[in-house]
């Protein structure tokens, strides 16, 4: 199964955002990777590089390889609506990133992991597929023999956010996906519009 297993911290100080969750590298070094440090001269930037950097931003957030990401932009581009928009609510509809918001697991790499390892339902039926699409309507559950494992109570219990479009019932560990989220609900700091201008090339 594809996946990015290198280094989260120096990704996360090139974007100078903490897309794999709160990171102390990132606090203490608020700055690009490299052997020179902050004051490592640093050309400006191209077009193409800002594009380039916000794809990959977007990949590493939600755990997409290159291929995946780009036949999601194609299918994207063919929806109704906006272009932008339709790609992140695509990303947002996985069923690892939809584990991941419902607060099951505190990372979407976490999340990729309990999906992997048939801990996951959809409907009832087991699913271990992270690329999974959920749909409006959806019941995205626990399985029954999983709900004591240990590190699922413990991101239960530090679950501090909830998304207006999921609703999670905590006495079953289910959670229903209620809508499809606008832009205004997806709270990750990407701007979409540069990967369409870079895909429209």
């Amino acid at each position: 199964m594809a996946r990015y297993t290198g280094p989260k911290s120096k990704i996360a100080r090139r974007f100078k955002d903490p897309i794999f969750g709160p990171d102390k590298a990132l606090e203490k070094r608020a700055y690009g990777p490299g052997q020179h440090g902050p004051n490592k001269r640093r050309g400006k930037q191209s077009e193409y590089a800002i594009q380039l950097g916000e794809k990959q931003k977007a990949k590493y957030t939600y755990g997409i390889l290159e291929r995946q990401f780009s036949n999601m932009f194609e299918k994207a581009s063919r929806m109704k609506g906006i272009t932008g928009e339709n790609l992140l609510q695509l990303c947002e509809a996985r069923l690892d990133n939809t584990v991941y918001r419902l607060g099951v697991a505190p990372t979407r790499r976490g999340a990729r992991q309990l999906v992997s390892h048939k801990h996951i339902t959809v409907n009832g039926e087991l699913v271990n597929i992270p690329s999974y699409t959920v749909q409006v309507g959806d019941v995205v559950g626990v399985r029954e023999k999983s709900k004591s494992l240990e590190a699922i109570a413990a991101s239960l219990g530090a679950k501090t956010s909830s998304f207006d479009w999921l609703d999670w019932n905590p006495s079953t560990m289910e959670g229903k996906v209620l809508a499809t989220p606008s832009r205004e609900m997806i709270p990750e700091n990407i701007k979409e519009q540069l990967i369409v201008e870079l895909y429209s090339k």
